[in-house]
């Protein structure tokens, strides 16, 4: 196939994905409120000072973003397998880590890129300090895309287990949690005046090292999935 066609498929995969979140209104909206609820409980239950909330704001909104991501990550391919037209993908005769990439684009625009939009405020909110809250962003706008594409391995390999979520969250959270660590680091040191550029440049090799090889396993999970 030419590179037309393979754009092609590419652009129709992902239109379609998100036409379809667009249609499930609900799942669509259920990670974000789960951040954003979160975010606005924390206060309520532990403190409302500012100075104890600016040192756990940064932990607390990378905690929420990942654990809402992984609230959406069933939905990544669960439909499409159900109805059988995972099948139809992983036969196209184009490269299934180009489909896969589709798909996976369309999760973050749907779960990722909403949190984004929402961190701003929440971080005002959590008494996040000025000089952070870019920092926080920048991780997080880093660090998101990574969680869609690891947890996308976790997915492929279940998605044929009826009750696969338990199993999803154990395969998946312990290869979350170097990004964790390095994205709440970074928003924390930011907070304190610390330089941050090593947080930064670890967080931009995760999605570098992510983009690089979770396609290709993700692609091969499914085929073994759909077999």
């Amino acid at each position: 196939m030419g590179k037309h066609g393979l754009g092609h498929a590419f652009a129709s995969l992902l239109k379609r994905d998100l036409v379809l979140a667009v249609r499930n209104r609900g799942e669509l909206i259920n990670p974000l409120l789960f951040y954003v609820i979160v975010a606005m409980l924390f206060p309520l239950g532990v403190t409302s000072d500012p100075k104890t909330l600016a040192t756990m704001a940064a932990g607390v909104l990378w905690i929420a973003a990942l654990l809402a991501t992984l609230l959406s990550l069933d939905n990544l391919f669960r439909s499409d397998f159900d109805d059988g037209s995972l099948e139809l993908i992983m036969l196209s005769p184009h490269p299934g880590v180009v489909l896969v990439l589709a798909k996976v684009l369309a999760h973050w625009l749907v779960t990722g890129l909403p949190l984004l939009i929402a961190t701003p405020l929440l971080a005002v909110l959590m008494a996040v300090p000025d000089d952070a809250r870019a920092t926080l962003w920048l991780t997080l706008a880093l660090g998101t895309p990574v969680l869609s594409l690891v947890g996308a391995i976790g997915v492929a390999l279940t998605v044929g287990l009826r009750r696969g979520g338990a199993l999803l969250s154990l395969l998946v959270l312990p290869l979350y949690v170097p990004v964790l660590i390095f994205g709440a680091n970074a928003a924390g040191a930011s907070a304190a005046g610390l330089p941050v550029t090593g947080q930064l440049y670890m967080l931009g090799a995760f999605l570098v090292l992510a983009l690089s090889l979770a396609p290709l396993a993700t692609a091969a999970a499914l085929r073994i999935s759909i077999d």
